[in-house]
């Protein structure tokens, strides 16, 4: 028997006891990854923009080291104390986040018997390919967000709708309505940001990153990455430089397709090049549409070699317990104990797919450790989080909270209609 084998799995009676007021505080799921290819091999981080640059999130943080028999070593000391050690944020908490409300909505889209019992709110955009949905699951502020908010529900603003304003007038006294209507902000948090009183904000009570214990840790070596080259291979030219006017041509023809900021871009080259004295040697670089070769170059930020990368999951139960959902303590607790298990199965999901980005390929060098807080520092172990065991865990918790009548789950989609203007001005450019 194996030592997963031997570990219990969580139970809808684990998580009903504590979510009980002065229950255990977190379930938290710790895996060590490698990179796929061996420790030899770099990671690309997240990257994010500074003043235009992009840049890599370099932290200190208390690194604890792994070994198999403290008793037994010499450096057993470090298990207790462990020590400041630089650190790259591979993947952010955000983005994990993301990952795990993906993965729910792909298990609805399999038809996954627990996933698609899920409610949630959709707001659907007609384009010309046809209508397009998005979720709660995906909207950065859950049924809360700008695109649900400009629609319309049978032609009545959104605003307006009874249903909606019982979600918005939700506190924190009674979050029945977003329950059972749009649970992804009870358990991912939202914020309605715009409205001028009496706004609902919720934290997340699940987070979850991924960071890398850089090899070097030497003063300045967060700033020493590998550098990544790119460039583009043309296999008809390695360059094409037109006349303006036949640059124009290609330009109009493909301007339904080009963004905005491209079309100018083109065109400001062209009307040089018009206006140039020597009209018979002025052409114009026909990069711009994506043809000709661009030379070999390195970019600012590439990757980095780490000793250790960290993937952590928390699912907060002392964040749960701060919701109500009526006086009736009772309905309290098999509420929290819905969103536990759809935290759980949300984490689950999220780990069975490490696809991070290009060049971070990842895997696990060992099962994730499952611990619950059990309060005076108390720790209870549990087996690896599965799918199969956490979709179980989720209908038990659907069917629990239909019996006391604090929700009933049976895949309800609100429905909105998104705002033709917005969907009629989106483009794919750069935020500014």
């Amino acid at each position: 028997m194996s030592q997963n084998e031997s570990q219990n799995t969580i139970t809808l009676a684990d998580l009903l006891n504590n979510l009980e007021l002065g229950g255990g505080s977190v379930i938290t799921s710790i895996t060590e990854l490698e990179p796929a290819a061996g420790p030899h091999a770099s990671v690309a981080p997240a990257k994010f923009v500074d003043d235009k640059k992009s840049v890599f999130a370099y932290e200190t943080r208390y690194i604890v080291e792994e070994i198999q028999n403290p008793e037994d070593s010499e450096d057993a000391e470090k298990v207790v104390k462990g020590k400041s050690q630089k650190v790259v944020l591979i993947d952010s908490k955000q983005s994990e986040l993301n990952r795990a409300e993906a993965a729910i909505e792909q298990g609805r889209q399999y038809g996954d018997e627990a996933a698609v019992k899920i409610p949630r709110a959709v707001v659907t955009y007609q384009t010309e390919n046809g209508p397009v949905e998005y979720t709660d699951m995906e909207l950065s502020h859950r049924v809360f967000d700008g695109h649900f908010r400009a629609g319309t529900i049978d032609g009545e603003h959104v605003t307006e709708n009874e249903q909606y304003r019982a979600l918005r007038n939700c506190t924190p006294a009674d979050m029945s309505a977003l329950l059972n209507t749009a649970p992804a902000a009870l358990l991912f948090g939202a914020w309605d940001s715009t409205r001028k009183s009496n706004q609902v904000r919720l934290r997340s009570a699940l987070v979850g990153e991924i960071i890398g214990v850089l090899a070097d840790q030497e003063p300045g070596a967060e700033h020493r990455q590998a550098r990544r080259g790119g460039a583009r291979v043309d296999a008809v030219a390695a360059s094409v430089k037109l006349a303006p006017k036949d640059m124009e041509s290609l330009v109009n023809d493909q301007e339904a397709e080009l963004s905005p900021k491209n079309i100018k871009k083109n065109r400001d080259a062209i009307a040089t090049a018009f206006k140039a004295k020597n009209k018979d040697t002025a052409h114009v670089s026909a990069s711009g549409i994506g043809l000709g070769s661009i030379p070999p170059s390195l970019e600012e930020t590439g990757a980095v070699a780490c000793r250790r990368i960290i993937r952590s999951w928390v699912l907060s139960l002392a964040t749960l317990r701060q919701l109500r959902f009526g006086q009736d303590e009772t309905k309290n607790v098999a509420a929290r104990a819905l969103l536990a298990a759809l935290g759980l199965n949300a984490i689950a999901r999220a780990e069975r797919e490490l696809y991070i980005r290009a060049n971070c390929d990842l895997i696990e060098s060992a099962a994730p450790v499952v611990t619950l807080d059990q309060r005076f520092g108390e720790k209870k172990p549990f087996a690896p989080l599965t799918v199969e065991h956490t979709d179980q865990l989720l209908l038990e918790a659907i069917e629990n909270a239909k019996k006391v009548g604090v929700a009933d789950w049976n895949g309800q989609t609100f429905n909105v209609e998104g705002n033709s203007i917005i969907i009629k001005n989106a483009t794919a450019e750069d935020a500014e």
